[in-house]
């Protein structure tokens, strides 16, 4: 599973890098295209200014450069440099031809600067097909002090026109997006879908390990037991009838297990909360486990605070949680040295579990709360389960608003420590 889930991260790596570079790419074009369209409505501009000055009398020299009269201060401001005051109605007629002639439809608001007076003294709006406003609304055209007379041709809303004239690689761009959005939303459902096709196999796996050892070893006792000398045979008997009840007991346990999880996946969590002292159910607890810590010779040292222990909880919930923490502590130490602590922490009563086990990654730390997740690293997949004990704390403890976490080193043990509420 770790090499399959290995190589779909490093294919979603690589669709994600592919799909950067063509958006980088795509905005790249874009912008490319938008210097090419300002670069035209400027060429446009100044076609329709040149045949401004051929249609009327403006300058006194006509043999002049026209290029050299047309001055562009700003993107959207040209001023057309005038000898004359031409005849207005002729002026915006012309004007309005050319503009359309060479295909600049959009707003343009023109005005006659008058250099002895310093102002404009006549303005006009140029209805064109692509206005953006109605002719009446007041536009403001800013004021350039020169030392001679001009036409000034202001185009307030150009960016607006050259981006409408876009509007083909935009929407074809916002397409590709799209469609590059919908890619990698269905690599990572496909990822998602795969990484729970593959814990699900795992999960079969482990419960179909874990209940065919228990059940080979009952059908084998149980063939022993049915031999017909078995009865002459005390010992033997008494011996196999305790691996029987040890076996039984292992698969109640697992079954109670799974269907804890069950309903915890199926319902939220019907609590049923109490007042209660915590070192009172954490012995209890211990006194539980007994057996597994005598069959692995543990040592179980606590430290209990005297006070600030009482919470109100839900009793039964919190004795799973505490019995899954203590048994984690046991089955991942070779040689078990147990710590339970209790103390407080502001409005908090806190219970602290250490071990001396083999401990956990960082990575994996911020794993094991997960559903079916077992660390595979180090000795620890000689340990059976399905990976379910410890998400089932935490959604106990999430269940109560409390927070667990864990402190853990490799081979230096770990320690999960409980917040909740004092009552």
């Amino acid at each position: 599973m770790v090499i399959r889930s290995k190589t779909l991260r490093l294919v979603i790596l690589i669709s994600t890098v592919l799909v950067t570079i063509i958006i980088a790419v795509q905005l790249f074009w874009l912008q490319k295209v938008y210097r090419y369209e300002e670069k035209q409505f400027n060429i446009n501009v100044s076609k329709s200014i040149r045949g401004l000055y051929d249609d009327m009398e403006l300058v006194n020299d006509v043999s002049d450069n026209v290029q050299k009269k047309i001055e562009n201060p700003k993107p959207d401001l040209y001023l057309l440099r005038i000898d004359c005051s031409p005849y207005l109605d002729s002026l915006w007629i012309n004007l309005k031809a050319e503009l359309t002639d060479f295909d600049v439809y959009t707003d343009c608001k023109a005005a006659i600067y008058s250099h002895e007076k310093n102002a404009y003294t006549d303005e006009q709006y140029i209805d064109l097909p692509d206005a953006y406003y109605p002719p009446k609304e007041k536009t403001s055209i800013p004021i350039l002090k020169r030392d001679y007379s001009y036409i000034v041709l202001y185009f307030p809303h150009r960016g607006q026109y050259i981006l409408k004239q876009m509007y083909f690689w935009i929407a074809s761009g916002g397409l590709l997006l799209l469609v590059l959005i919908a890619f990698g939303a269905s690599i990572f459902y496909l990822y998602k879908q795969k990484f729970l096709n593959e814990t699900q196999k795992d999960f079969v796996n482990n419960f179909t390990h874990e209940f065919k050892t228990p059940l080979a070893v009952i059908k084998i006792a149980a063939e022993v037991l049915q031999q017909p000398d078995i009865k002459d045979k005390p010992d033997k008997l008494k011996n196999y009838a305790a691996i029987i009840d040890e076996q039984t007991a292992h698969l109640q346990s697992q079954t109670q297990r799974l269907l804890e999880i069950a309903y915890t996946d199926s319902n939220a969590l019907s609590l049923e909360k109490e007042n209660f002292d915590v070192n009172i159910l954490l012995q209890q607890s211990i006194n539980d486990l007994h057996p597994l810590i005598e069959q692995k010779n543990a040592t179980v040292q606590t430290s209990f605070s005297a006070a600030g222990n009482i919470i109100k909880a839900d009793k039964y919930y919190m004795l799973l949680a505490f019995i899954n923490l203590i048994e984690n502590a046991i089955k991942y130490s070779s040689q078990p040295q147990i710590g339970i602590a209790t103390y407080t922490q502001g409005n908090n009563c806190c219970i602290a579990i250490k071990d001396n086990g083999v401990g956990i990654s960082e990575e994996n730390q911020k794993k094991i709360f997960n559903r079916f997740f077992r660390v595979t690293e180090g000795e620890l997949h000689t340990v059976k389960g399905f990976g379910l004990g410890l998400n089932f704390v935490k959604t106990v403890i999430d269940a109560h608003g409390g927070k667990i976490e864990v402190k853990s080193q490799p081979e230096k043990g770990s320690t999960f420590i409980i917040k909740i509420a004092r009552n």
